[in-house]
């Protein structure tokens, strides 16, 4: 099975925003299309901020793998979270979610990256199942989250 990681551009706007759509409602998730278009746009415009791909498989789109950049002391300098990684129904539990892990560690390797974090609903057995096969850990913490909104 011939896999490719695209990285997205512009102009994969309108498919992204289909597949994080998807995404979103997999996920139960609110799906809010505006602010995904202008995260979509400042996020691709530096570089500095990570990387998003889109996944091929035999040249069609299956999903797609953001990858976001931050710095943690804790793990010695810059660290990545893996925000969203996606795969549409029909190509899951076929290795692509394990060759998207591995594609994203040898991405943060290649980018200075020493350590990459995820996040994933209690109820997903199955991706829990695929990150740990893959050498994710749990730690004896959790993540707590606070919204802040722009100033008016």
């Amino acid at each position: 099975m011939d896999i490719i990681f695209k990285l997205a551009q512009p102009a994969d706007a309108e498919l992204l925003m289909q597949l994080m759509r998807e995404y979103c409602a997999f996920d139960h998730l609110p799906f809010d299309e505006q602010t995904r278009r202008r995260t979509y746009g400042q996020f691709l415009g530096d570089e500095s901020q990570g990387r998003l791909w889109l996944i091929l498989s035999e040249g069609a789109p299956v999903g797609y793998l953001i990858l976001t950049f931050g710095f943690s002391f804790e793990y010695g300098g810059r660290d990545a979270f893996l925000d969203e990684v996606y795969l549409c129904e029909p190509h899951r539990g076929r290795g692509i979610g394990k060759r998207a892990i591995d594609f994203a560690e040898k991405q943060c390797r290649a980018l200075g990256v020493g350590a990459l974090h995820l996040e994933v609903k209690r109820e997903n057995t199955n991706a829990h199942a695929l990150y740990r096969q893959v050498g994710f850990i749990e730690h004896d913490r959790y993540l707590l989250t606070k919204h802040i909104p722009p100033f008016s």
